[in-house]
């Protein structure tokens, strides 16, 4: 049995890890008993009854959290010289073409979302192995492949962000930070969850949303009570 820390043992669950909260209260407990010393995350992990494997069963997509996630994200777009400015203007941390394009190739990868354009994407078959792994590689899916760069910088500057179902059928998404009001974390949430619903492919048989747990950075997490989240 593993050894608990003065810190782990003061910070002990006061509620069951084994019972489901309504979102509110579960919201309340991870801002409560997070233990870093830093602003940790708040993190959404939602398991679907979906078989990854499968093409039609991929679910993935974007949402526009209301309240944004509290991080600062920087933002690659690799672009034709004439989409420069505007896409600078817009907010990127980064812009430029070939440079980028060489600079990834050696293993720089700095970055948390590129953003490029149709006619960019057969530059950036090479580099699969690296961002595809990281969860950078651009996709029309997502909005990060567009000929409007600009607007795409200015929605994730604002909030939007990505989501892709892992191997085992869970979605993980940041929902805001431990610092944030919890009505503002309650509302980033239950808009995640909306979105993901409306996402169930039409293959998916059974149960769609069979678990929905939170957590933040370094600290347990606690199921929420999907049929009252789902609004069951």
């Amino acid at each position: 049995m593993a050894i608990q820390t003065r810190t782990q043992r003061k910070h002990s669950p006061k509620v069951s890890l084994k019972e489901m909260y309504p979102l509110n209260e579960a919201v309340e407990w991870v801002k409560k008993n997070t233990i870093t010393k830093f602003d940790a995350s708040v993190d959404l992990a939602i398991r679907l009854g979906v078989d990854p494997k499968k093409a039609d069963q991929m679910v993935r997509g974007t949402v526009s959290l209301p309240h944004g996630t509290g991080k600062q994200c920087r933002i690659l777009v690799l672009c034709t010289a004439d989409k420069e400015q505007e896409a600078k203007q817009a907010g990127a941390d980064y812009v430029g073409l070939d440079e980028y394009i060489d600079k990834i190739a050696q293993g720089w990868t700095d970055v948390d979302v590129i953003i490029t354009m149709p006619t960019i994407m057969a530059k950036l078959g090479k580099l699969g192995k690296i961002l595809g792994p990281r969860g950078l590689m651009p996709n029309p899916k997502e909005g990060t492949v567009t000929m409007d760069v600009a607007k795409m910088v200015k929605e994730v500057k604002g909030g939007k962000v990505s989501f892709k179902v892992d191997k085992y059928g869970i979605v993980h998404s940041s929902v805001g930070r431990v610092s944030f009001p919890l009505e503002k974390i309650v509302e980033n949430a239950m808009e995640l969850i909306k979105v993901i619903v409306k996402l169930k492919p039409a293959s998916s048989k059974g149960i769609y949303v069979n678990s929905i747990s939170l957590s933040s950075t370094m600290s347990k997490g606690v199921f929420i009570d999907r049929n009252v989240a789902l609004g069951l």
